[in-house]
């Protein structure tokens, strides 16, 4: 299963994002940034991939200055791998 990370460079706006997406009806949740990223605030806010288009129109209008991008999270055996997302 492929999910989406939102990586931002503060914990407010991190937060303030996963409501903004939870009150729109997307499923999102708050979590640790991965240390190999070694980016933002240490708080990132995982979306499924198919719930994507909708999170980037929200995540956009909410003019989040410290909002980094989007990374994908893979975890086809049950370990991790990180990348940059093309989105």
């Amino acid at each position: 299963m492929t999910e989406i990370l939102a990586v931002f460079r503060s914990r407010m706006q991190a937060i303030d994002c996963n409501s903004r997406l939870k009150i729109n009806g997307l499923p999102s949740v708050l979590v640790n940034t991965p240390k190999e990223l070694n980016i933002g605030c240490g708080l990132s806010v995982k979306i499924p991939q198919n719930a994507l288009p909708r999170a980037k129109i929200l995540i956009t209008n909410g003019r989040y200055s410290a909002f980094y991008g989007y990374y994908t999270l893979q975890s086809p055996y049950g370990g991790n791998r990180n990348g940059r997302s093309p989105y």
